[in-house]
């Protein structure tokens, strides 16, 4: 989750597609090894100044051991398209990119940036069976991998359990039953969900994938081909525009004020990522909730809320769970040596502290050791988190979640990986059709069935741009 205008990423996009076709016309895929020197240079998404810290001592730890040097540079997500591809004309490449979301890692692939031997290499040395399934499954390109994953997040559907309770309601994990508590909730100057409608910010295209995938709408079907417009998807954006336009605050919501609305106790449902668990829980001052309640009685939102970790909907056969993960990628110029063991560093004795930075949004997908099966995620329930605060996953937040959050991972669907179009997926980042379309369908610009044809239109020419 970013929060960057539309403007600057389709520039970034657009700049980064120009970089890459000049410079690929100059230089083949595979690239050429630095020189060894036993000094490596590591790009971090994780770029937040206590997050960088945190790095720095498990890197000076494996410096001391490994006698390698490691250059680490934070870089922001909405900028490494741009960065990557200056860097690649440049002949100026990181040897190593961390917590690289799944559509950058694509991006990437089909630029010819990366190192897949050298990331399947680790992989095979530390165990394949040590990762869950689902997270190298979504990772892989038919059989060749790109990255070594290495954690992810969620996306939730969080509720007003004591409200659910006053009203008779169910749970909302269903279309059927969201769609009833929206309404029924929608009232007493509180509005029945906060939900993402901001045209220019990813976090509203992910929302919706959230809900589109519960019913099955895909960004393509199984053919490669764009697949917005279906009926599955026409629901989805009917449902999305039900709960959002009718039964969601007024004007422009962003990835900040859905949270703030439902920490105010001004919402009864939000859609938001995992991330959520620490600022819901009071563990961050500058993100606290604010509600009535909540003054004299701070933990009084996270006791309340319930969590739906997976929804469904009436054209879906089973429910779905979306979610993001992140992965180490070697790049094509990398020293391929230093590399390996740095990451194979990163993903066993500095592991607990890479995932510890934040547990709530990098539950490890690496469960544990042939050794040691299931250490990390033991190691993951302990977690520290918070900022301002500090309080462990296990004493904030009660077991049976903690083990849907894991189990989450494993069954995490994401539009167009698995068709092999992980570069549209990227570029659809990049561009936002879907986020547009649904910023003008929610603002009344375009019924639903309209945005889904609208948005459908713009990833077909986009994919075509991309051939």
């Amino acid at each position: 989750m970013v929060m960057k205008t539309r403007g600057s990423r389709a520039t970034l996009f657009g700049l980064a597609a120009t970089l890459a076709a000049g410079m690929l016309a100059g230089c083949g895929s595979p690239g050429t090894e630095q020189k060894p020197d036993n000094r490596i240079t590591v790009w971090s998404q994780e770029n937040l100044p206590p997050r960088m810290a945190s790095t720095k001592k498990v890197i000076s730890r494996f410096e001391k051991e490994s006698g390698i040097e490691v250059d680490l540079v934070g870089v922001d997500e909405a900028q490494l398209p741009q960065l990557i591809m200056s860097a690649a004309a440049s002949g100026k490449l990181p040897d190593v990119i961390g917590a690289v979301p799944m559509g950058q890692v694509w991006q990437m692939y089909g630029n010819g940036l990366l190192n897949t031997e050298v990331a399947d290499r680790i992989v095979e040395n530390l165990g394949p069976g040590t990762f869950n399934a689902n997270a190298l499954s979504l990772t892989e390109d038919h059989g060749t991998r790109l990255g070594v994953p290495s954690d992810a997040w969620l996306q939730l559907l969080v509720y007003r359990k004591d409200l659910f309770a006053k009203a008779a309601l169910d749970a909302p994990d269903s279309y059927t039953g969201a769609l009833k508590a929206a309404a029924s909730l929608d009232k007493e100057g509180r509005d029945g969900i906060s939900l993402a409608t901001d045209p220019s910010d990813v976090f509203t295209q992910q929302s919706f994938e959230d809900l589109a995938l519960a019913n099955d709408c895909q960004l393509v079907d199984e053919q490669g081909e764009p697949a917005l417009d279906s009926q599955a998807c026409r629901a989805a954006f009917t449902a999305y525009d039900d709960l959002a336009r009718k039964h969601g605050a007024p004007g422009t919501q962003s990835v900040d004020s859905t949270r703030a609305t439902y920490f105010s106790g001004k919402s009864a449902m939000m859609v938001w990522s995992s991330f959520l668990l620490d600022e819901m829980a009071g563990l961050r001052s500058d993100a606290l909730p604010s509600c009535p309640e909540c003054k004299k009685d701070p933990e009084f939102l996270a006791r309340n809320t319930g969590v739906v970790t997976s929804l469904k909907g009436p054209d879906g056969a089973e429910p779905a769970q979306f979610g993001e993960i992140t992965s180490w990628a070697v790049t094509r110029t990398a020293e391929t040596g230093a590399s390996t063991k740095f990451i194979e560093y990163m993903m066993s004795k500095g592991y607990e502290d890479w995932f510890g930075m934040a547990p709530e949004g990098k539950i490890p997908v690496r469960t544990g050791t042939p050794e040691a099966p299931g250490t990390f995620q033991q190691a993951w329930r302990a977690s520290v988190m918070g900022v301002d605060k500090r309080e462990s996953m296990q004493k904030a937040y009660p077991s049976d979640l903690l083990d849907r959050l894991v189990t989450g991972v494993g069954s995490m669907k994401r539009w167009g990986l698995t068709q092999g179009q992980g570069t549209l997926v990227g570029a659809t980042n990049g561009e936002l059709p879907v986020a547009k379309a649904i910023g003008a369908m929610t603002s009344g610009q375009l019924s639903p069935d309209e945005a889904a044809k609208e948005a459908n239109d713009e990833v077909a020419a986009l994919q075509k741009s991309l051939q």
